[in-house]
């Protein structure tokens, strides 16, 4: 399996390694106000990359930030075990309680 990561691995490298070879050419970028930056078309192209993904990470903070101050709030909290009925019973949808199984790693 491992030999299997390794290959997987170094197809990825050399795939990108040739991507950046091929893309040598000097592209120019021309931003507001008359200004421009010129610079081979592989960095404009990482830098666009690495952009985009900062940028999903920035919009995802805050929710993360929300998740975890649940999750630290739940875990202050103690779990009270439902109540057991004995028999049929009607009951509305408000007054069931689903219980989520612990998630590892979190």
């Amino acid at each position: 399996m491992r030999i299997l990561t390794w290959l997987v691995r170094g197809f990825i490298f050399f795939t990108l390694f040739a991507f950046a070879l091929n893309n040598q050419q000097p592209v120019t970028i021309h931003w507001f106000f008359g200004s421009s930056w010129q610079a081979p078309q592989v960095i404009v192209v990482l830098v666009a990359f690495a952009a985009g993904v900062a940028l999903g990470v920035f919009a995802m903070v805050p929710r993360w930030w929300r998740h975890r101050r649940q999750a630290q709030r739940q875990a202050r909290t103690p779990a009270v075990p439902a109540p057991t009925v004995a028999g049929p019973t009607t009951s509305s949808p408000s007054d069931i309680s689903f219980e989520h199984p612990p998630r590892e790693g979190l």
